[in-house]
This record gives C-alpha cells, structure tokens and sequence, in this order.
C-alpha cells in the first residue's frame, strides 16, 4: 500500500512540474525569448500543452482568464497539493 501511495505522489509531483513548464513555456513564448519555429521548442510545447490542456479548460469553463491572466494552473496546482497532502493523511497512520 505504501508503494502505491509513493507512486501516486511521484506521479502528482511530477504533473506539477509540468504544469510549471507549461507556464514558463507560454510566459517564454510571448516575450518572445524563445521562437515556435525551433523543431525542440514545438515539441516540447506540443507535448507539455497535450497534457496539460485538458486539465487547464475545465477550469477555465468555471474561471476564465482575468484581465489576460489565466489562474488555472495555479488552482489546479493548489488543488493537487491538497490532494496529496489529504491522501497522505487519510492512508497512512502518521501522516507524513
């Protein structure tokens, strides 16, 4: 039981990190520090919005981006937190 609870965490932290890349990605992007053009930079942007879009537009169906800022990632990043954190306490006698 255990290893699963470390697998699922690994799993949620590594979907943050995503998440993460996802934002700095799109932040890159429009100031123009990076170009779509580079072949690396269309992948990895592909494959970080293929994972990561989904997730972003339900929360977007509730909370549209605001004055040009998108919160969803940080909600969703919040809400996963929580999850972990709530699935730790729940499953283990100790917690932590």
């Amino acid at each position: 039981m255990l290893a699963l609870l470390k697998l699922i965490d690994t799993i949620i932290t590594l979907y943050i990190y995503v998440i993460i890349a996802s934002a700095v990605m799109s932040w890159l992007l429009a100031f123009n520090v990076i170009n779509i053009r580079n072949q690396f930079v269309y992948s990895f942007s592909q494959a970080v919005n293929s994972l990561t879009e989904p997730v972003f537009r339900r929360i977007r169906q509730f909370l549209p981006p605001l004055g040009g800022l998108d919160l969803s990632p940080v909600i969703i990043i919040l809400g996963l937190m929580f999850l972990r954190d709530f699935m730790w306490e729940i499953f283990t006698p100790g917690g932590f």
